[in-house]
């Protein structure tokens, strides 16, 4: 990229003229692909570098260190020749990560050429533990041969990870190594008139398919509500693919295996709701997806599936990547909108939602990764085929990431409905024959569960009547002697350092939890009524007050733990956000 394409690059997030700044906020185009590609060619955000573009885009220095300040990707500093990064989240932690994060400080601590730096989930959880080195993901085990690399050749690019799967997955309608020219059947049907938009909408309704992201709003009334938002205005589409929770990486999967699939119903979704611009916002450590899903994007743009005559209907459709510069709280629909116009991703206050004012104030359809890749297989196979593959009264296939202490971490597709057991048994169970001793089934925001509700089927109701949450699809299994506690802590550490800091409750509450709990692990005491009173507290305060869902379940998996140790009964009867996840309606 040359520097004149760098400074470009600004403008790659479409501004509408006349959208007037709030509170503050200066409209334009946002300035993260510029920050971004500057420090993807150097390394880090030089001043002078800076200066100049901010001259260039007339925007005032204080703006852009703000920017700067809040995304924990961005660096002010060199870095070191080697960068190493390890992963102390949950299914790290469970895997022995703090002794290997120990053994790397031993072999590297005092090395002047690596930068060894403890973050939050990368998105490895199937390879636990995980690290990175010069952004190139993978376990471990293979930290020193990329160290050494980084040393001389450099890494390279990492290939995504492979399923481990023998056939294809049992989702995807389209044959196996078929290309651009005999996917996209519904998008071209739809184009062409030979679909109606009022009938996709029907069809998704009918399916009983719910947003795969984390609050699980019907797919069919989300896209009927921004179509109806403002006929004929300036609308947008979002495909969300900014999982960044601790144990779930099943998008990650999707994107890598079935870009077409999630490409696709992201189109559906743009021509249904009158969309001309699509994106999808990938978190920054998904670099191998990211170049997956580029090549599919050019290919299609090559095959005239988009452009400016989309499959020749005379329609316009277009689509961009747009990559997150970091932090968990992205995945909040409306933070993510904040961070696309090029502010800090602070969530909005709601009302008014995203399909009414979503980015740059205009209507906004804003789906995940694995609600969009659902959207062409049942238009393909129809409403009634969807809703026979489950089980019971469950409806379609569902995604998990399984980690943790089972045999086989990695992500399964199952029927929506079965059980937590089952699906364990599908990852090979326990580790070393081991018991199962809690679950936490829906990703580091639900609460734990106990062994006595492994029967309990995988789905929006079952989880919820149980006290617990479906969530972000990311089943993590904690075999029978574990710190169940401990657990919930590392949990909680995960919540307070990714808090935005935006709301009170959230930030203050959760540093207060947090350091209640390490003090009673440090010490290594029972914690006493108080100090669990303390905890039930905080947990109701942040619970009802805080502004996203972030804050309302950071302590949620902690009150859980407390609950099954006491037979869990608090597990169950403990009140849940309505509607609400760690990221809501992903």
């Amino acid at each position: 990229m040359t520097v004149e394409s760098e400074r470009a690059s600004a403008a790659r997030a479409r501004w509408v003229p006349g959208v007037e700044a709030r509170a503050g906020k200066f409209p334009g185009p946002s300035l993260i692909p510029a920050l971004n590609a500057i420090q993807a060619r150097l390394g880090w955000l030089p001043r002078a570098e800076l200066e100049e573009l901010a001259r260039e885009v007339r925007r005032p220095r204080y703006e852009i260190e703000g920017l700067i300040s809040f995304y924990p990707h961005f660096r002010t500093t060199p870095p070191a020749a080697v960068a190493l990064h390890v992963c102390h989240d949950l299914s790290c932690w469970l895997s022995g990560g703090e002794e290997r994060l120990a053994e790397l400080r031993a072999r590297f601590g005092d090395a002047a050429d690596v930068e060894l730096v403890e973050v939050s989930c990368l998105g490895r959880c199937d390879v636990a533990p995980a690290a990175a080195v010069n952004e190139r993901p993978g376990p471990v085990a293979e930290v020193d041969g990329l160290v050494e690399a980084a040393r001389s050749t450099g890494v390279g690019q990492a290939a995504p990870t492979p399923s481990g799967r023998r056939g294809p997955w049992p989702n995807d309608p389209y044959p196996a190594g078929s290309g651009v020219a005999e996917r996209y059947r519904s998008l071209r049907a739809l184009l062409a008139g030979e679909l109606d938009p009022d009938e996709v909408v029907a069809t998704l309704s009918a399916s009983g398919l719910r947003g795969m992201g984390g609050a699980g709003f019907p797919t069919g009334k989300k896209w009927e509500l921004v179509r109806g938002a403002e006929p004929g205005g300036v609308t947008y589409a979002i495909c969300n693919a900014d999982e960044s929770e601790p144990g779930t990486f099943k998008d990650r999967q999707i994107l890598a295996d079935q870009p077409h699939l999630v490409l696709e119903g992201l189109l559906l979704g743009m021509a249904v709701v009158g969309a001309e611009q699509g994106w999808v916002f990938i978190r920054h450590e998904y670099g191998p997806e990211e170049h997956v899903l580029r090549a599919e994007i050019e290919a299609v743009r090559e095959a005239g599936v988009i452009g400016p005559d989309a499959c020749g209907s005379g329609r316009r459709l277009q689509l961009d990547v747009f990559v997150s510069p970091g932090g968990y709280i992205l995945g909040e629909e409306t933070a993510l909108l904040e961070c696309m116009e090029g502010h800090r991703g602070e969530p909005r206050n709601k009302p008014p939602f995203p399909g009414n004012y979503g980015l740059h104030g205009r209507p906004t359809l804003m789906n995940s990764v694995e609600t969009f890749a659902d959207v062409p297989v049942i238009l393909q196979r129809g409403a009634d085929w969807w809703a026979d593959q489950g089980r019971g009264e469950s409806v379609g296939w569902k995604f998990f990431a399984v980690s943790g202490h089972v045999a086989r971490p990695g992500v399964y597709c199952v029927p929506m409905g079965t059980t937590v057991r089952e699906l364990i048994d599908e990852a090979g169970g326990v580790r070393d024959g081991a018991r199962v001793g809690a679950v936490q089934p829906g990703g580091a925001s639900s609460n734990f569960i106990g062994p006595d509700q492994l029967d309990l089927a995988l789905d929006f109701g079952p989880l919820a009547e149980a006290g617990t949450m479906l969530g972000s699809g990311a089943l993590v299994v904690l075999a029978e002697g574990t710190d169940l506690l401990a657990a919930s802590t590392n949990v909680l550490r995960f919540f307070r350092n990714e808090s935005c800091g935006k709301c009170v409750p959230c930030r203050v509450g959760s540093t207060k939890a947090h350091g209640l709990l390490r003090e009673v692990l440090d010490a290594g005491t029972p914690l006493d009524e108080a100090r669990r009173g303390e905890l039930l507290r905080l947990e109701e305060a942040m619970r009802k007050t805080s502004i996203c869902g972030l804050g309302q379940v950071a302590l949620g998996p902690v009150v859980s733990v407390l609950g099954l140790d006491k037979g869990g009964a608090a597990a169950r009867d403990q009140p849940r956000p309505e509607g609400e996840t760690g990221q809501p309606d992903r």
